[in-house]
């Protein structure tokens, strides 16, 4: 008998250990390359060193931010990139107030990085912001970081939707035929749209999302806070491997492989990405992956004065860098 128990509380421990030996699932989220860049954050052999032993990645695509949201309330993915606005409303709206940012993704107008486009044709006799007095205005979604920026830079200059301007909504893929077949007189650009030699010979800059909002941050990665607490040491190691994918990426001694590598998982030739991607010419990222919660804390700010939001929050309370604080402790 007491073999017996013996063999049975050794058994019992060896499957215990071999339990919380398994590596934690990381299931993240994602909309568009090579804005983001989870299918390919650790393509580099090398770089992930705990992926597959402390934790496990998965890279997950969604047609937009608000199914992610739905997927994290759910228990279907453990982190999300979200621009400010799904982040805002997320706790505002849906009560996810667990909810933690815990890195940057990328941000709009620092230095003399690439800001948001705002074009009109290049023909269009608007040349001032004040002459989109009666115009159609183009927009990827009521309430998005684009359409915020619209909505304030036209106020600025006395102008308001629907009153003095009409605001239509389409996918960034085809705003380029709208305004030049005549059926928006502005539309908004970014990266890799706005690099489109047609659209750029045929339009004209009327004003940058730097001009309508100074520094956006953009996209901020967020987790819940009980995944976060309950596999910390997990998350440690993700986030090391993930602080020394993206310096990787942003090195220009790597530009011309990192190239390649997009190219191929993005089905497009290397010289539709080589002038741009990962320069100046880019949208900036942060070497240590913090975001600029000052800005964030603008652009909440922003949605609440618009009407998009009826009240504002502290992001200083949804915050949890630490991963990405140690993470840059652990990568030299």
């Amino acid at each position: 008998m007491r073999k017996l128990i013996l063999a049975v509380a050794a058994a019992s421990i060896i499957a215990t250990t071999a339990q919380a030996a398994d590596p934690v699932k990381i299931r993240i989220g994602w909309v568009a390359m090579p804005s983001e860049l989870q299918p390919v954050l650790f393509a580099k052999e090398g770089i992930a060193r705990h992926n597959g032993k402390s934790y496990v990645m998965e890279a997950i695509h969604y047609k937009g931010t608000p199914l992610m949201v739905t997927a994290m309330a759910t228990g279907d993915l453990e982190i999300a990139p979200l621009a400010f606005s799904a982040f805002a409303t997320s706790i505002l709206n849906a009560g996810m107030t667990d909810l933690r940012i815990i890195a940057d993704e990328f941000q709009d107008g620092v230095g003399d990085y690439h800001t948001n486009l705002f074009l009109v044709r290049k023909d269009s006799p608007i040349t001032r912001v004040e002459d989109l007095k009666g115009k159609i205005v183009a927009s990827n979604a009521a309430g998005s970081a684009v359409d915020l920026a619209i909505r304030a830079m036209l106020k600025k200059h006395g102008l308001e939707a629907p009153r003095d301007y009409t605001i239509v909504e389409a996918g960034f893929p085809n705003l380029k035929d709208m305004l030049l077949e005549k059926k928006v007189d502005l539309i908004p650009s970014l990266p890799p749209f706005v690099f489109d030699p047609d659209l750029l010979a045929k339009s004209r800059v009327l004003f940058t999302r730097k001009d309508a909002v100074g520094l956006t941050e953009t996209i901020i990665w967020c987790a819940r806070s009980e995944f976060l607490q309950k596999n910390r040491a997990a998350m440690m190691d993700f986030m090391e491997d993930a602080l020394r994918a993206v310096r990787w990426y942003i090195d220009p001694a790597n530009h011309d492989e990192v190239v390649k590598i997009l190219a191929k998982e993005m089905k497009m030739p290397p010289e539709r990405l080589a002038d741009w991607v990962f320069t100046k010419k880019d949208l900036y990222r942060d070497p240590n992956m913090l975001p600029n919660l000052g800005a964030l804390q603008s652009s909440i700010d922003l949605m609440r004065d618009l009407g998009f939001l009826k009240s504002t929050l502290d992001v200083k309370q949804y915050d949890d860098l630490s991963f990405v604080r140690e993470a840059a402790t652990r990568v030299k």
